[in-house]
């Protein structure tokens, strides 16, 4: 399937399982806090205002939603900004390659979709949750292939980067079609203006930052008004950053992200896990994890990725579609699949989104997403260790 291994993958899978390890660290030290005496300093502080700005002109947002609107926004640019390069220059470029890891995610997204939805049929309000289960965590799933060292193939590696990279794209397309407030047409309006300023920016190959940057927070506060979700700003500037493989001494694109990979990858996404991740336990029972909402996702991440990636996987294969990746076998293949229901970072997001105005529901969410992620890491890690051999 992947032949070329280039230097931008194993450079971003390097960034990825490094901080995979500080996101577990971070995610830890959060369960730790929200259940000490600490707790109260914790969830308060979270929900403290914090305003940026000189006298009257500036924003002011609680703790929590500067890390989710505003930081992440910062990471929805890097993503897209990986997305963007592998779709023109990396393993994406090429159909045939990009054809597994394309099946496979679209599987990975839609049944975890649906385990979600038969166990919550009949209650609109935690239907709304039915997309949490449907991402992958980058950089938890790669740094437990990380551990694994020469017992996965390199080209399960890059396949499993690939499928992650296109389950946040699929996420991306997500939160901005269903996950929008009350639309103002005003700034919708003046959205489109900011991104069509931007995309005139690019087809005149400007290759200086500091434009694109100044109407990317024009974007973003636009965007924040709008009603869809601040982060889908950070979406649109990385799509209008240049990069063409003709520049081969210069990519402003490739520039930025190597720039702005280590701040994404040790600051926003620990900083992310340790927000998000806080949950009491206090009162928690196994029949707590039988409502249907930590159900839901619990089933999506754990049962439903894995056989959505495999059976569409397995499909595509066996009827010539895709090609299996290099020196593996179905059984690695398959514990890679169940490593894709490490949902962490984005399951956690969207969670956050789905119900934004029925927060009884997410500690929930995150019990859900903890557990489904755990059991995924854990069985996965080990099939992986048992059934495949140190080169």
């Amino acid at each position: 399937m992947i032949q070329n291994i280039t230097k931008p993958f194993k450079w971003f899978f390097k960034l990825e399982t490094s901080s995979g390890l500080v996101l577990l660290f971070s995610a830890i030290v959060a369960l730790i806090i929200s259940n000490s005496d600490l707790s109260s300093l914790y969830f308060n502080t979270l929900e403290k205002y914090l305003f940026i700005g000189i006298n009257n002109f500036g924003l002011k947002l609680t703790v929590i939603h500067w890390i989710n609107d505003v930081l992440m926004a910062i990471f929805f640019f890097f993503v897209t900004l990986e997305i963007k390069r592998e779709f023109i220059q990396g393993e994406l470029s090429n159909t045939k390659q990009a054809l597994l890891p394309i099946i496979a995610a679209v599987g990975g997204m839609l049944v975890p979709a649906l385990f979600y939805v038969f166990i919550n049929y009949g209650n609109f309000e935690t239907l709304n949750g039915w997309a949490i289960p449907s991402a992958t965590d980058i950089a938890f799933s790669l740094g437990v292939l990380s551990l694994l060292g020469s017992r996965v193939p390199l080209s399960l590696k890059v396949f499993l980067t690939a499928l992650a990279i296109i389950d946040d794209l699929g996420a991306i397309i997500i939160i901005a079609l269903f996950y929008s407030g009350d639309l103002s047409f005003k700034y919708l309006s003046l959205m489109l203006l900011a991104f069509i300023i931007l995309i005139i920016l690019n087809k005149f190959n400007v290759k200086k930052f500091l434009p694109y940057l100044v109407i990317g927070l024009f974007l973003w506060e636009f965007t924040h008004q709008s009603g869809i979700h601040a982060t889908i700003a950070g979406v649109l500037l990385a799509c209008t950053i240049p990069h063409r493989k003709k520049d081969k001494d210069f990519s402003l694109l490739v520039k930025l992200e190597h720039a702005i990979s280590p701040y994404v990858a040790f600051g926003i996404m620990p900083l992310f896990a340790f927000a998000n991740a806080g949950v009491s336990l206090g009162g928690l029972t196994f029949g707590s994890l039988l409502n249907t909402v930590p159900l839901g996702i619990l089933v999506g991440l754990f049962v439903g990725k894995q056989l959505g990636v495999f059976v569409f996987s397995y499909i595509s294969i066996k009827l010539k579609f895709a090609q299996m990746p290099n020196n593996s076998n179905w059984i690695n293949f398959y514990g890679v699949g169940i490593l894709t229901g490490i949902g962490f970072t984005m399951s956690l997001f969207v969670g956050n989104l789905a119900f934004v105005e029925n927060i009884q529901y997410i500690d929930g969410v995150k019990i859900g997403v903890l557990s489904g992620s755990l059991l995924s890491t854990v069985f996965g890690y080990l099939l992986l260790l048992i059934f495949s051999k140190s080169k």
